[in-house]
Order: C-alpha cells, then sequence, then structure tokens
C-alpha cells in the first residue's frame, strides 16, 4: 500500500484489524464476495486523487444509509432486508466482522447494501456531500479510560465529516450502554451540527421501532449494563 502520497492526512488507527484465525468458510466469504460489495474505490491507493464515489450508479439512485462499525452484521442485513428501497453501506476495519457480514448477506440473499473493510475515516474522504440520508453508530468501542477518550468516535475527527455527508435533516443513530460515551455523545455531536431528538425518557430507553439487538447489546444486557438509544436529526 502507497502510504506517502503528499495529501494523505496522519491517521492514526487503535482499534484491531484482525482476531482470531478465519475459518475455512470465512476465508471463502472474504475471497469470493468482498470485492463484488464494495462501494468503488476508497483506499488512498485505489483512489489517490480522492474522486466521489457515484452512489447514484451503485444503488440506482435509491436513498443510502450508513452505518459505521456494524459489528458482526446483523443490524446491517436486518436494515438491507427491511428497506429493499434504500441502499446502505457499512464501514468496518475488523475482518473478522467483515467476513461474519459476509456469510450473513449470503444466507440472507440481500444485494443492497456495500461494505468497506476499512476506516470509516478513508470512506468519509469519498462520500459526496449531502448524500447520506441516514446513518448508525451501534455500540461504538467505548475507549474506557479518560486518556482514550479522544480515541472515540463521537469526536471532531468523525463528526465533522459525517455532518458533511449526511443530508439536511438526516437522522443520526447512537446506540451505547456506557454512560460515560452517552455523556460525550451529548455533549460533541450537537456542536457538529445535530439536534437531539427526545422529548420524554422512553425517547432514549426504549429502542426504536425496527430495531435488532445485536450480540454486543446482549452481551451488555447479560452484564446488568443498561442500552441508550440516541437519536439525532442534522442541522438543515
Amino acid at each position: 500500500m502507497n502510504t506517502d502520497h503528499p495529501q494523505r492526512p496522519r491517521r492514526n488507527f487503535y482499534g484491531r484489524f484482525k482476531g482470531k484465525s478465519l475459518k475455512q468458510s470465512q476465508k471463502a466469504y472474504l475471497d469470493e464476495d468482498l470485492a463484488a460489495f464494495a462501494p468503488g474505490a476508497v483506499d488512498w491507493d485505489s483512489n489517490p486523487e480522492r474522486t466521489p464515489l457515484d452512489l447514484g450508479g451503485l444503488f440506482g439512485g435509491r436513498p443510502v444509509w450508513l452505518e459505521v462499525g456494524f459489528g458482526g452484521g446483523e443490524h446491517l442485513v436486518h436494515q438491507a432486508e427491511s428497506n429493499p428501497g434504500i441502499g446502505i453501506i457499512g464501514a468496518e476495519p475488523y475482518i473478522n466482522g467483515v467476513a461474519t457480514l459476509l456469510g450473513k448477506i449470503r444466507r440472507a440473499g440481500v444485494s443492497n447494501l456495500a461494505v468497506h473493510a476499512g476506516d470509516a475515516r478513508d470512506l468519509f474522504d469519498v462520500l459526496p456531500d449531502q448524500s447520506i440520508s441516514r446513518a448508525f453508530l451501534l455500540y461504538p468501542d467505548p475507549w474506557p479510560k479518560k486518556r482514550h477518550h479522544r480515541r472515540r468516535f463521537v469526536t471532531p475527527e468523525h463528526l465533522e465529516p459525517l455532518a458533511r455527508v449526511l443530508k439536511p435533516g438526516a437522522i443520526f443513530r447512537v446506540a451505547t450502554d456506557i454512560p460515560d460515551y452517552v455523556r460525550q455523545t451529548l455533549e460533541e455531536v450537537p456542536k457538529a451540527g445535530f439536534e437531539w431528538l427526545a422529548e420524554r425518557p422512553s425517547d432514549w430507553r426504549a429502542p426504536w421501532d425496527d430495531w435488532i439487538s445485536t450480540r454486543y447489546e446482549q452481551k451488555a444486557l447479560r452484564e446488568g449494563r443498561v442500552p441508550h438509544y440516541l437519536t439525532f436529526r442534522r442541522a438543515g
């Protein structure tokens, strides 16, 4: 990979790209399916000029949604199945999660989605302005130590480009079971140009009507942590 492009930003990545060894079936999903679900040229080595993606060509003019950090892909596939009239892009650098998602896609038989197996910041670079109708951030890495809070997604480094690619009035959903992540989200997301849509406690305590509980949420519930469901709207 070419890492010396003069305009390439220096971006530290603190998560994991790979975990335990992949199963043979997962390796097959990656080898056989991943390229077919690519949204286009995203990485700097394949798109050094940062040419915007052709989302109209990718999804036939349908509204486009985005999920940042899709984990095992349960929610991504659920939304694709439930909303055939939209296209949805998932970004996830953890290759084990990508392989798991590809297996789910095969079993579900959905095709109205795209997969970026990498850093969401690289994807933001090439998404056209005001092109995304809805975005999801579900159980992101909590980075619980105070000195690591700057690594969280809900910081200007991520929120400002997210706001740029969202259409005015677009919905941004955040789910987390970490109280301090809730605090930081409610502090930082409005600064980036979003309005928190909450009028009563049930608006953040009850899941969304189209919600599917993920394995991360089930783990949180087993361990006694309380999920929060925060809904924001991009200012127009």
